[in-house]
């Protein structure tokens, strides 16, 4: 497995509570190459919940780097200090992106790029008791096919809170779906949204179908 995995190539966008554990999960697992795109510094707040982190005022980059070449040495690790403006000239030889983010702007962002390079995506979002994971493939609905821009006003995880076992869990189930796709192994959740009600402790999926009018992936766009 491992020697499958050497030779792909994931970008990983966001390095908080979500991302923490899929870097983590994916460097342990062999993943050749990470490219980590993150603009923010680690701050006292995040410690209890973004678990690749321990230096305060660090770019999360640079401390997520740090920790995970203690993890696997043997895997590349390529950071970037930035906003994802230009994130279209960095995304050559990527196999998947991880969406961890926590703003639907920037979410719609990575969607439009990942459609319009064919690029797989796997995507995540946890806020408050709830959590959800969703697998993007070309030529298959978006996610623009499920939100649209009146999403955008939304409250990030920041402003309502969230507890910190549940990006931990959303972060594993996101991890396990990019391995699925790199190893091209198991039921991917491709055409589905995973939602996870911690407060209940319930699972459950619900249908994804493509929107004929999706602004991105619809031939009528």
């Amino acid at each position: 497995m491992e020697d499958q995995l050497a030779s792909k190539k994931v970008l990983i966008i966001g390095l908080g509570g979500l991302g923490s554990p899929v870097a983590m999960y994916l460097a342990i697992a062999g993943v050749g190459h990470l490219v980590l795109v993150d603009f923010d510094l680690v701050d006292l707040s995040n410690l209890q919940r973004q678990i690749i982190h321990n230096s305060v005022g660090q770019y999360k980059v640079e401390s997520a780097q740090n920790k995970l070449r203690k993890l696997n040495p043997n895997i590349k690790i390529t950071i970037y200090n930035q906003r994802i403006e230009n994130l279209q000239t960095i995304i050559d030889n990527i196999d998947v992106i991880v969406d961890c983010s926590d703003n639907f702007a920037t979410r719609f962002t990575i969607n439009s790029i990942c459609v319009n390079n064919a690029i797989p995506l796997v995507s995540g979002a946890a806020t408050r008791w709830n959590g959800q994971v969703a697998v993007f493939l070309p030529n298959k609905p978006c996610y623009r096919c499920l939100y649209d821009d009146s999403e955008e006003q939304a409250e990030t995880c920041s402003e309502t809170g969230i507890l910190a076992p549940l990006v931990g869990i959303i972060g594993s189930v996101q991890a396990m779906e990019v391995l699925k796709i790199l190893l091209k192994k198991g039921k991917s959740l491709c055409g589905k949204l995973l939602l996870f009600d911690a407060y209940e402790n319930n699972w459950r999926q619900v249908k994804l179908l493509k929107d004929p009018c999706c602004p991105i992936c619809s031939s009528n766009h």
